[in-house]
């Protein structure tokens, strides 16, 4: 009996020494907490902890922590990740910088016209509610997590994987566990200011960080044994580190987790704390050094993390992501939300693609961000469900509140001189999808720009435009003796002319193949050219006809005529920078057909004014682009009105009529019915938003080059220029010194703020 009792211990005791041998199922769970820019840190650190051999059961994270958590528990590799947070413009992603190519023509022009825009509201101006509307940073997200889209509860991902949020209203915490991924990330590190509030099933929902950046007990309640914490929050700062309102909402929220920080780290088995002290939320152009430091921080507990893999089953599930280059099929749209202002036409003529053909990710994103350019959307969350045969895109839509904007600018130059520009601009003026626009300029010239557009995408649109011009300047006598029939005065060289400009369009514009714009439509303008020179001289030297043409206010007309004409026009546009391109084509033809007018002058028949232009931006090298154009303009017809003839000379984005730019001469200086002109220009951009510049124009100009065939003979005028330009938070600041060779003359052309 003693022996079998004896056997039965040998037994036993060599049992359990064998399962001690035996590998333990330790479950691990990993906390990443949030902190900005300093969550990058994670990335370091998740790549050292891979290394030493865990296998991560559970992860939860707060802000970035959930960002890079969930990217980590959808089946990224830690080098995936590394490849990622480096290749990515931060600054892009958190300011919604939209492509300018996701802007439609109208848009276009409004984001190069005004320096502020304010919302206004009952007749109060106020502020915008956020920086940014985190719609690029939503659309990478949903890429990146397309292989992980149909994935709803949260604990099915590779890795299972909760993050936090805070109810706005309440101040309570609200797990996020389950759902659509992308928009639980987007929630819970939508800091207040920085980024709009989220919105998930009925709550508004901000940055988790508020109440809990640094979630260690749901991981332990996911079931982990033993957790492992990246900690990249700061201590409360003092006064001296508080520079920015972004620091200063980041220390009230750790008011409340930096208390609570001390007991969790405690709690934390291998607790890993980079030091990143030196660097502020914002600091993501540091990513590579922040990177590496979370590297050396994870390095300092390598020995613990090793001896903790040993203990662990390595049956870590694997799954395939997605490259940026696979192509989807969506085949149903479904809309939701608060959207009475803005029909199902007008958004699947912004999405610009077809349903049920292939589209890659990129197709998708400029859709969506030719929604988020028109303003009118105050969040654009959308989800990407298989429906079997291919992807239903379910877009939310949370229509802007706010209608009604007070836009601001300034501007000055050498033609128009000082201006400052007041608008008022109206959505859902009279109908959907419409956006009435008013500019009142004041300055040295009386100004003003009505528009109305019912904006239809890829569909006919339908649109009203109503502006004057008004400006004077001193001009060589020959050119408006020339055109005008001016009686010779001895002795006179220049001569003041005053051009007032009156136009009013109806016309129809559509977006074909994406980029082309395509309008028709019809004009009225009234035009009238003057001088107060003439009427300053004795009545002996001033012909009979002159002293006809003299107004009740003492200045001599030239033209004052009201004309009428059809037109077409097609614009292409994919210039990534409308003054300074990089990168980019531009084409813009011009059609009008005169017939008619109150013929000021009894000179009027039908006629035809043609013009185009083309160009193209690339990179040379790193900072330093070619920009190069050419354009051609004549008239058809045997009438004699020269009001519209092309005059070449001075410097500007935004001439109106037929006045056409030409460095190394003065505005007004090269007139003719016809002309032909190439110019290119070298840009470096020397230091950001910092350029110098050099360029060089060529042209012939004269009355019917194209019918004598010597506007394909050697340039008769040329014109160079260096200059300095300086992306403004006004506009472009452009300092530029021309010169040509034939005049011998120099000058110095100023232009700051946006044109209008």
């Amino acid at each position: 009996m003693q022996k079998a009792i004896l056997s039965f211990l040998a037994i036993c005791i060599t049992c359990l020494s064998m399962a001690q041998n035996i590998e333990k199922d330790v479950k691990v769970g990993l906390v990443l907490s949030g902190g900005g820019a300093k969550g990058l840190a994670h990335v370091g650190a998740i790549k050292v902890i891979e290394e030493a051999g865990i296998k991560i059961d559970y992860i939860g994270g707060t802000s970035i922590g959930a960002l890079v958590g969930a990217l980590y528990a959808a089946g990224y590799s830690p080098t995936e990740l590394d490849s990622i947070f480096r290749a990515i413009d931060f600054n892009n992603l958190i300011q919604d910088n939209l492509p300018r190519s996701a802007k439609t023509f109208y848009e276009k022009e409004n984001s190069e016209r005004y320096a502020l825009t304010l919302p206004f509201n009952k007749f109060k101006i106020s502020v915008p509610s956020a920086y940014s509307g985190g719609q690029n940073l939503y659309n990478e997200l949903v890429r990146l997590l397309y292989h992980v889209k149909d994935i709803e509860d949260f604990n099915a991902l590779p890795i299972p994987f909760v993050c936090i949020a805070t109810d706005v209203e309440t101040g309570e915490e609200v797990v996020l566990n389950k759902g659509y991924l992308p928009e639980a990330i987007m929630a819970s590190g939508t800091l207040p200011s920085l980024f709009e509030p989220a919105k998930i099933d009925g709550k508004v929902l901000i940055d988790g960080g508020v109440v809990n950046n640094y979630p260690i007990e749901k991981v332990k309640a996911m079931g982990a044994d033993i957790i492992i914490g990246v900690d990249v929050q700061h201590e409360l700062s003092n006064r001296e580190s508080l520079l920015s309102a972004t620091e200063i909402l980041l220390q009230i929220n750790n008011f409340s987790t930096a208390e609570a920080m001390v007991e969790k780290s405690k709690q934390t088995h291998i607790y890993i704390k980079p030091d990143i002290e030196g660097y502020s939320v914002l600091d993501f152009d540091k990513r590579d050094t922040i990177i590496k430091i979370g590297e050396v921080a994870a390095r300092k507990k390598y020995a613990a993390l090793k001896e903790l893999s040993v203990n662990q089953k390595k049956n870590k599930k694997v799954i395939k992501t997605i490259a940026a280059k696979d192509e989807i099929i969506v085949n149903r749209l479904v809309i939701l939300g608060n959207n009475k202002n803005y029909s199902r036409r007008y958004i699947e003529g912004k999405l610009r693609f077809e349903l049920g053909k292939k589209i890659t990710f990129e197709k998708l994103q400029q859709g969506i961000s030719n929604l988020s350019a028109t303003g009118n959307f105050q969040t654009i969350r959308y989800q990407l469900l298989s429906n079997g045969i291919g992807e239903d895109l379910i877009l939310k839509l949370e229509e802007n509140p706010t209608k009604t904007f007070i836009r601001l600018g300034v501007h000055y130059d050498d033609l128009y001189n000082s201006a400052a520009l007041i608008n008022l601009t109206k959505k859902n003026f009279l109908m959907q999808d419409d956006v009435a626009s008013f500019d009142f300029i004041l300055g040295d010239n009386l100004r003003y720009n009505l528009q109305y557009y019912v904006d239809k995408g890829s569909y006919w649109g339908f649109g009203i435009n109503s502006r004057l011009n008004d400006f004077e300047k001193e001009i060589d006598f020959d050119i408006l003796r020339d055109n005008f029939d001016v009686n010779d005065v001895p002795n006179l060289n220049t001569i003041n002319l005053g051009v007032v400009d009156f136009t009013n369009q109806i016309y129809l514009q559509t977006v074909w193949q994406e980029e082309f714009a395509f309008t028709i439509g019809a004009e009225h303008k009234f035009l009238r050219y003057s001088t107060r020179t003439l009427g300053d001289l004795p009545d002996e030297t001033i012909n009979e006809l002159d002293q006809s043409r003299v107004g009740s206010n003492g200045r001599t007309l030239f033209e004052k005529s009201d004309f009428y004409s059809a037109y077409g026009q097609l614009t292409f546009d994919t210039y990534d920078d409308k003054y300074f391109p990089t990168k980019g084509f531009y084409f813009d033809g011009d059609f009008h057909f005169y017939v008619f007018s109150s013929d000021f002058n009894q000179n009027f028949k039908e006629f035809s004014i043609t013009k185009g232009k083309i160009g193209f931006a690339t990179p040379v090298f790193n900072n330093f682009s070619l920009n190069f154009n050419t354009e051609i303009g004549f008239k058809l017809g045997t009438s004699n009105v020269t009001t519209f003839d092309f005059i070449l000379g001075g410097y500007g984005t935004n001439l109106i009529n037929n006045f056409v730019p030409f460095l190394g001469y003065d505005f007004l200086s090269l007139p003719g019915n016809s002309y032909v002109k190439t110019d290119v220009r070298l840009d470096f951009e020397f230091v950001p938003k910092n350029h110098f510049l050099l360029s060089a124009n060529f042209a012939n100009v004269d009355d019917d080059l194209f019918r004598t065939g010597e506007w394909f003979s050697e340039p008769t005028f040329s014109g160079y220029a260096l200059g300095y330009g300086w992306e403004s938070f006004i506009g472009p600041i452009q300092v530029l010194y021309s010169w040509s060779p034939e005049n011998g003359e120099g000058n110095l052309f100023f232009s700051v703020g946006y044109w209008f």
